[in-house]
């Protein structure tokens, strides 16, 4: 929604862009999603993390004060950092297969192999948490486990 907005005028836009100004090397804008790739969900949700220090900047200026209640807090950028790090196997070993002319079964097992490491190590870590978005995480990720072994 934030990337809506900051995007809907031109001034919005520099503005924005003039937060970053003597912060980074080369100032960005938020992208949008595209539908149909679910990897590219994840790029804008990592752009948009790396982002979040200048929209927080870019909503302090009282003009756009309204727009405060749509900004993420500070626990939903916890769980979506965690979530992030939970995809980033998946979306690694989804570019590999998309960019291999040929699969050769031994890649295959190699990735495989990785991504059930990967879901073990995060339902151990999430086994015996309480919190609720952590046990719906582990869910997912149980699914997902699921999904693997079709």
């Amino acid at each position: 929604m934030l990337a809506v907005l900051i995007k809907l005028t031109p001034g919005r836009r520099n503005k924005f862009i003039g937060c970053q100004k003597a912060k980074v090397s080369i100032a960005v804008i938020f992208i949008m999603d595209v539908k149909t790739h679910w990897n590219s969900t994840l790029e804008l949700l990592e752009h948009a993390y790396c982002l979040w220090e200048f929209t927080r900047e870019w909503l302090q200026n009282p003009k756009y004060a309204k727009y405060w209640p749509v900004f993420t807090t500070q626990y939903e950028w916890t769980i979506l950092k965690y979530v992030m790090e939970v995809l980033r196997p998946f979306r690694y070993w989804t570019l590999w297969m998309s960019k291999r002319h040929t699969v050769t079964l031994h890649h295959i097992f190699t990735v495989y192999n990785n991504l059930f490491n990967h879901t073990d190590g995060v339902m151990r870590a999430l086994a015996k948490k309480k919190t609720q978005w952590k046990e719906d995480l582990f869910f997912a990720v149980k699914l997902s486990q699921q999904k693997l072994f079709k």
